[in-house]
């Protein structure tokens, strides 16, 4: 599969995934109309608060007014362009007096087909559950905020309690000792598995635990039926990601406010 379907199947199953999760924080906006969208979650937080680019129909004046209805609510935010998809928006952000912080690097978008078994060897003390009832949501949501480093009332508003009963949704907890140490998220979008949430608290990092979760949400959604898995990684996490097979098929700049180049 070449580069540019990849690129098309990540940002698909990336922008349904948003949309959903930003819809269940209290008094979000989520509005796809005109080939862009809107994502205003209300949270403190630029990547919770976008704009994006859905189709090629979208239009300069869709995207500024996009753009005014985040500015009017307040909260950081940040319209995400496609390097090279997206190229032609790239001046409407000056007339805007959107920027791109100096030494920000993209955000890498990946893809992987196909799918292959899983290879990376969990320690006899761990052990990955796939979950099925409240209590283990409710240690995805408290070992993924101390993962992420982030306030777990934060995660919570994007991650529903019942994200597990969701169609299309598989949700992960990797326990050591029988204690909640890592996570992970499988959206299906068509035959395409989005592996999201992958988190692992500090004190279980550097043993593969990370990249073994990765490996069984791709492998369950594979099971499913997907034979492309997708994710977007930082800069950081990349090489391991590669490591898996995954390459980078699209980047994303982050545009922003001037006087917000240092929040987040």
């Amino acid at each position: 599969m070449d580069d540019a379907t990849l690129a098309r199947l990540e940002h698909e199953n990336m922008i349904e995934t948003m949309s959903a999760g930003v819809a269940n924080a209290p008094g979000s906006l989520v509005r796809r109309r005109d080939g862009v969208v809107l994502l205003a979650s209300g949270l403190p937080v630029r990547f919770f608060n976008q704009v994006s680019i859905e189709s090629g129909d979208a239009t300069p004046e869709a995207v500024a007014e996009a753009i005014a209805a985040l500015r009017e609510r307040g909260q950081p935010f940040e319209v995400h362009l496609r390097r090279g998809a997206d190229d032609r928006f790239r001046p409407l952000m000056a007339e805007l007096a959107l920027m791109l912080p100096a030494e920000a690097d993209p955000m890498p978008g990946m893809g992987l087909h196909p799918i292959p078994p899983s290879v990376t060897p969990i320690p006899d003390d761990h052990e990955i559950r796939q979950v099925d009832n409240r209590a283990g949501m409710e240690d995805h949501l408290r070992a993924g905020a101390l993962g992420f480093g982030m306030p777990e009332a934060m995660l919570r508003a994007i991650v529903a309690l019942d994200t597990w009963q969701r169609p299309d949704n598989a949700v992960y907890v990797g326990y050591t000792d029988g204690q909640p140490v890592t996570t992970g998220l499988g959206v299906r979008t068509g035959k395409t598995i989005g592996v999201y949430n992958i988190a692992t608290i500090e004190s279980a990092r550097r043993r593969g635990l990370g990249a073994a979760i990765t490996e069984r949400v791709a492998a369950d959604g594979a099971a499913a039926g997907c034979d492309v898995a997708i994710l977007q990684s930082s800069p950081m996490g990349r090489p391991i990601y590669e490591r898996l097979g995954y390459r980078t098929v699209v980047e994303y700049d982050g545009w922003i406010e001037p006087d917000g180049a240092t929040e987040d």
